[in-house]
C-alpha cells in the first residue's frame, strides 16, 4: 500500500500554526525523502517472494536429489 504525503497540506498546517515559511517547507519535504524512501510496494514485496520461492525450490530440489543418490547406495550396499 502506497502511502500518499501530502506535503504542501503538511508545510501549510505549519506556517498555519506560525513557523516561517522556510521552516515549514524544510520539515515537509523531511519525510517525504528519508521516510517514505524506505517504504516497500507491493511489488518490491512480490518480487522478494519470488526470490525466495525459486530459492527454497533449488533447495529443496538439491536436497531430494542427495536424498535419492543415498537412498540408491544404500540400496546397493545391502
Amino acid at each position: 500500500m502506497a502511502i500518499a504525503f501530502d506535503t504542501l497540506g503538511y508545510s501549510k498546517r505549519l506556517r498555519e500554526g506560525g513557523i516561517d515559511q522556510q521552516h515549514a517547507e524544510t520539515h515537509a519535504e523531511a519525510p517525504r525523502d528519508f521516510i517514505m524512501a524506505e517504504l516497500v510496494t507491493k511489488s518490491d514485496l512480490a518480487a522478494a517472494v519470488a526470490v525466495i520461492n525459486l530459492t527454497l525450490t533449488l533447495r529443496l530440489g538439491a536436497m531430494m536429489t542427495v536424498g535419492f543418490g543415498v537412498l540408491a547406495t544404500l540400496i546397493k550396499l545391502l
